[in-house]
């Protein structure tokens, strides 16, 4: 199982394009949670967020607290390799990234 991750933005005709679609397995969920932001990837609803700029700061400090303490989260990494603290850090960079290039852009996932 895993999450699906997309950004919808429009362009200035109104036509809707995905602007990033990716992917994360829910073995990270602890990992999320523990670095405060599980809701705003898995569950944007419950935090009342419908678009990129609605999450950018819960990334960046997710993203702060993940770098600061790698330790602290490697503890939570997969033992079966799927799903490890390298690649969530390198999926929430991605996913921070282009909220912060697209923040009007809608957020849609899919678990």
């Amino acid at each position: 199982m895993s999450l699906d991750f997309f950004l919808i933005a429009e362009d200035v005709d109104g036509n809707e394009h995905t602007v990033l679609d990716v992917n994360i397995t829910h073995n990270l969920t602890d990992m999320a949670n523990a670095a405060g932001i599980y809701d705003a990837l898995w569950h944007p609803e419950n935090i009342k967020a419908t678009h990129a700029k609605d999450i950018t700061v819960a990334l960046t400090v997710g993203m702060v607290n993940l770098l600061a303490s790698p330790w602290a989260y490697q503890e939570f990494s997969a033992s079966n390799g799927w799903g490890t603290y390298d690649q969530f850090v390198t999926f929430v960079k991605e996913v921070l990234v282009a909220c912060n290039k697209y923040p009007s852009a809608r957020i849609r996932t899919s678990t």
